[in-house]
């Protein structure tokens, strides 16, 4: 975390984060998981990747996550998404079984979600980076309350947002979200273990738009 290079627009709300004890302990950690020649996932450049693509003031859509892939080449920074090339994880395929039911947008070559990002989806994992080969590794470390104040920034500073919730992890992550000036989507994780449970035909990117649109904000194309 050294080389922190966040758009002021971001910065001006979080750059006190990075002052707190906890973030210095996070700091801590990583030089010394590095320090043993652990691999950690994603790159350091893209620790920050899903707030490098997406200023505050373009925020549209969040999707939250918890932990970055931890299988080689696949995370860079969006929740979800894999680098080009990459097998597409079971979740993943799920969220596009799912685009081309709701939109009938066919099943994509990459499942590199930059595109999304591009257009003010916010793609924002709970904890920012994970061991090679080791889920959750990275889990209550400080992570956690920095991606709650994400939250909290969009939450307070944006309008009309939709916060897209899968799975009781992030529901409860973003339970404070103003439900009165947001739009708060929820269903079951698209993971094979519940998308059959109420994820497949919850039709959350077609309702996102519907909402964007009703508020004269630009659809995203997904």
């Amino acid at each position: 975390m050294s080389q922190i290079k966040l758009s002021n627009s971001w910065l001006k709300y979080l750059e006190n984060e990075f002052a707190t004890e906890r973030m210095k302990k996070l700091r801590s950690f990583l030089t010394d998981e590095y320090k043993k020649n652990k691999t950690i996932y994603p790159a350091k450049q893209n620790y920050f990747k899903a707030l490098d693509l997406v200023d505050l003031k373009n925020v549209k859509v969040v999707i939250l996550g918890q932990d970055p892939y931890h299988g080689e080449g696949q995370a860079h920074g969006l929740c979800f998404s894999v680098q080009d090339g990459v097998r597409f994880p079971p979740s993943l395929q799920n969220i596009f079984k799912e685009l081309k039911a709701d939109l009938n947008i066919d099943i994509p070559q990459s499942g590199n979600l930059t595109r999304w990002a591009e257009q003010g989806v916010l793609l924002l994992n709970s904890v920012l980076t994970v061991e090679q080969d080791k889920a959750a590794s990275h889990q209550k470390k400080g992570w956690e309350e920095f991606t709650d104040k994400i939250i909290s920034v969009v939450n307070e500073n944006c309008d009309h947002v939709v916060f897209i919730l899968w799975g009781a992890y992030a529901q409860k992550k973003a339970a404070f979200v103003d439900r009165n000036k947001h739009l708060v989507l929820e269903s079951v994780h698209p993971s094979p273990l519940s998308s059959h449970r109420g994820f497949f035909g919850s039709k959350p990117f077609s309702k996102t738009n519907a909402w964007l649109q009703s508020k004269g904000i630009k659809p995203v194309k997904w």
